[in-house]
């Protein structure tokens, strides 16, 4: 009797953790909150409340911990990302609108949309501020080298790209690209910078050692945000006006593949199993699940306003069930 007792308790505890293992947290930019949602039973299963503007979040290097960061009250939220919990905060983090790691792990960068400066940390599990660099041009994106020497930042409002030397903090070339830069990203020969044009309808190649303007790729208009395909040669790219996200191989620097996701697509990910990316869609409230076998649009969750950074715990979903809370409303935001 005993013995059944603890297997039961046992298996109970076993399917807690899968089921707090089977989640997708997603950002709620305009509600200061963020969702937990199911990834089998495609519904949001917990509404939390989190700082203010919480706009993008980045996994850290060891892998263990979540980082999400609560723009305008200057803090870090850490999630587990086995089971999604809450396990600390960092504070003093200044307007972190966007942030990320160098690939050595050793450096972390935010910038501060807001504030208009770019903050430069030594990183071993704590944050030591190395340098603040005021810049105006409303930072917004970021990617590094992959020799972890460089950051490069988009500056959305003076249509710039700036390339920051991490060890010395110093500007080593601030170039103009094009209308509202936002996404970007280093490809795996380290010899190629894209940035995405939101002010426009395309992206463009940079060369990193001076910025100069190699290409040029139309996409569609609002050309925004870039993630990997996985295979280090397919990138997907958001086009947020237009309504689409297109799928672009970046050897032969064209599009491949273009999915129609209404309501302003934004940030992304791939499910663990390769077989879904879901999709943040700004105006909407809504998140999009593509199904990459056809390229087409398999589902949707109701998520709160203005849903902006998406991550996904990288186990394998549950199968449907039903949901623990009702979903949040559908209507349109306003914005």
């Amino acid at each position: 009797m005993k013995k059944a007792v603890i297997a039961a308790l046992a298996l109970l505890v076993g399917a807690s953790a899968v089921a707090r293992a089977d989640q997708v947290v997603v950002l709620n930019s305009e509600e200061a909150s963020y969702s937990i949602l199911s990834r089998g039973a495609r519904a949001e299963t917990q509404r939390l409340p989190l700082g203010r503007e919480p706009h993008h979040l980045i996994e850290t290097p060891d892998g263990k911990e979540l980082l999400i960061a609560s723009t305008v009250t200057n803090e870090l939220v850490a999630l587990d990302t086995k089971t999604g919990e809450r396990k600390r905060t960092i504070r003093g983090i200044i307007d972190a609108y966007q942030l990320g790691f160098s690939p050595d792990g050793k450096w972390f960068v935010t910038a501060a949309y807001r504030l208009d400066h770019v903050d430069i940390y030594r990183y071993d599990g704590n944050f030591k501020l190395a340098g603040r660099i005021f810049i105006d041009g409303m930072p917004s994106h970021m990617a590094f080298d992959n020799d972890s020497k460089t950051v490069f930042v988009t500056l959305q409002q003076s249509g710039k790209v700036v390339a920051f030397d991490l060890e010395t903090q110093l500007i080593k070339w601030n170039v103009e690209v094009g209308k509202a830069p936002a996404g970007v990203v280093m490809l795996p020969d380290n010899k190629r910078l894209l940035v995405a044009l939101t002010g426009e309808d395309s992206f463009v190649t940079l060369d990193p050692k001076d910025g100069s303007v190699t290409g040029r790729l139309k996409t569609g208009k609002g050309a925004h945000n870039f993630f990997p395909k996985g295979d280090g040669r397919h990138w997907f790219l958001s086009n947020r006006v237009e309504g689409t996200v297109s799928l672009i191989d970046t050897k032969d620097m064209q599009v491949v593949s273009t999915i129609r996701i209404p309501g302003g697509p934004d940030c992304m990910d791939i499910t663990p199993d390769g077989k879904e990316l879901w999709v943040t869609q700004r105006f909407l409230r809504r998140i999009a699940i593509v199904d990459l076998a056809t390229m087409k649009i398999s589902g949707s969750v109701a998520t709160g306003k203005s849903p902006h950074g998406v991550y996904i715990l990288k186990v394998p979903a549950l199968p449907p069930a039903s949901p623990l809370l009702r979903a949040a409303s559908t209507d349109p935001a306003p914005k």
